[in-house]
């Protein structure tokens, strides 16, 4: 049974860590002037758009950081899957 929780640890740690590359990737990707169906960009936002849209929809719900600049669902979804990887291995 310890060789499965491991397993199954290892496993849930990987998905993390390619989808906490994935926001950085598509952080630092939205600074190019790429096409919008870029192959790279594609990938990202499959990646970590199940993230955000959820606290996207959320924000706008309650209306905020409606006039931000920023996109903060997107570093708030970055932020909770940092501290989600964290938590789960102490």
């Amino acid at each position: 049974m310890p060789l499965v929780v491991a397993l199954v640890g290892g496993a849930v740690r990987a998905l993390l860590s390619i989808v906490q590359i994935c926001f950085l990737v598509r952080a630092l990707l939205s600074w190019l002037p790429l096409r919008e169906d870029h192959p790279i960009g594609t990938f990202t936002a499959m990646v970590t758009e199940p993230f955000i849209a959820p606290i996207r929809a959320l924000f706008d719900r309650f209306g905020w950081f409606r006039d931000f600049p920023l996109d903060m669902p997107f570093f708030v979804a970055m932020l909770l899957v940092g501290l989600l990887d964290t938590l789960l291995f102490l």
